[in-house]
């Protein structure tokens, strides 16, 4: 599994306020969380105008795969509202993330945890005598019920 993340600093040079700034900022994270498949937020320079630092973190099993997503995401953002978004820097960082999972035969849940395999456990044993079950009460009969 190979988990990346991409910190894009940000220039918007024609918000007034912190009011316009954040519509901006959030009118982009929706568009880029409708088209990927990817968490994204701001994550520094909150209370800055025209500056901004975005977070984005994507999952996969391939590494390829996720250094695509981010740098599509990058120029996604950059491509965006004609020109009011200028990403000034672009770190990605792709770390892969192994336990082993995935790598050998197939293994249950219970397995993975550490339970014995399913063939080690033991069936329960027989009970003695069938079980019992509690036999529903009869109705209680009113004056004039027949059988």
């Amino acid at each position: 599994m190979f988990i990346g993340v991409l910190r894009l600093t940000l220039h918007l040079p024609d918000p007034g306020s912190l009011k316009s700034k954040r519509h901006l900022l959030r009118s982009a994270i929706d568009r880029v969380k409708a088209k990927f498949n990817v968490s994204i937020a701001e994550v520094a320079e909150n209370d800055l105008w025209q500056r901004s630092v975005v977070g984005v973190a994507a999952v996969g099993n391939d590494h390829a795969f996720v250094n695509e997503v981010l740098d599509k995401v990058a120029d996604f953002v950059e491509s965006m509202h004609g020109g009011q978004i200028a990403v000034l820097g672009r770190d990605v960082e792709i770390i892969p993330f192994g336990d082993a999972m995935g790598q050998s035969e197939l293994r249950t849940l219970a397995e993975a945890e550490g339970a014995p395999p399913w063939e080690d456990v033991a069936p329960p044993a027989p009970a003695s005598e069938p079980a019992r079950f509690p036999r529903p009460r009869p109705r209680p009969r009113e004056p004039g019920d027949e059988e």
